[in-house]
């Protein structure tokens, strides 16, 4: 019954996916803007990734279909085409800071809008699934830290390729955005022992997400997407600290798969069984 009520909620995880890789690389991008030295050309092509990947949150959000029984989803269609506007608004202004960036090396004010652009299309979001207030702040902090998980760590295996070609290039960079990846997924292991330790949406007892049918899935979540995580992004801090680029962007690449997994699986926990984890 787990399985099938994920595989149903299969089109949410995969807008949930593309928004949140697209928020967070974009907010990468404004991040190394405003307190490194990063480059142009990195940070141009990385907000031309967040662009692409807002086209493809905007397409996946037009085709979402209504929500059947067996997903746990209260759907409030009102706030559909508010929330399609707003990724809209994203994509056009993340087009126009690739071409500031590109000019000029730091962020333009579409930089700062972009951002609230992608934040409102996640609350919006949140509103919109949650049926209702109490539900919905969780479940928008939720999208709001894996946003900042998974597109941090896409930005992160991104700029560690450019050291393999920019030798030069000073390791700031890298080794800011890997603390910040860092302490995202710890804040994310925090949540999760908090959520589950009160039994956060659902209507589950304390713990008892970790024993009842969706334990597999939850466990997954735990293990690969956030305990894994956070050593690998530590042992990516310290390999950036000591400029060993292809080893910091070995350990990334890891990361990016370990983080998407458990960004899949926390979306399809809270589509298919109203669960944060």
């Amino acid at each position: 019954m787990a399985a099938r009520a994920i595989g149903e909620s299969l089109a949410y995880i995969n807008w949930t996916v593309l928004t949140a890789l697209a928020a967070g690389s974009f907010g990468a991008v404004v991040l190394l803007c405003l307190r490194t030295e990063a480059t142009r050309g990195f940070l141009a092509f990385t907000a031309a990734c967040a662009a692409t990947l807002g086209v493809g949150a905007l397409a996946s959000d037009l085709a979402l279909p209504a929500p059947g029984p067996a997903l746990a989803i209260a759907a409030t269609p009102g706030l559909d085409w508010l929330r399609r506007i707003a990724l809209a608004v994203f994509v056009a202004l993340a087009i126009a800071e690739v071409v500031v960036v590109a000019r000029r090396g730091r962020p333009g004010p579409a930089g700062l809008a972009g951002i609230a652009a992608i934040c409102a299309a996640l609350l919006l979001g949140a509103f919109g699934w949650s049926g209702g207030l109490p539900r919905a702040i969780p479940l928008a902090i939720q999208l709001l830290a894996l946003s900042a998980a998974a597109g941090g760590v896409l930005a992160g295996m991104i700029l560690g390729h450019w050291y393999l070609v920019t030798p030069r290039l000073p390791e700031a960079p890298l080794v800011l955005l890997t603390r910040v990846l860092t302490a995202v997924v710890a804040i994310q292991l925090v949540l999760f022992v908090a959520w589950t330790a009160t039994g956060s949406g659902g209507g589950h007892g304390a713990f008892e997400a970790l024993v009842g049918q969706w334990a597999l899935f939850v466990w997954l979540r735990l293990l690969i997407g956030l305990v894994f995580p956070v050593v690998v992004s530590w042992a990516a801090v310290q390999t950036a600290r000591t400029r060993s680029m292809e080893s910091a962007t070995g350990l990334l690449y890891i990361d990016v798969g370990a983080i998407l997994a458990g960004a899949i699986l926390a979306a399809g926990l809270y589509f298919g069984g109203g669960l944060l984890a």
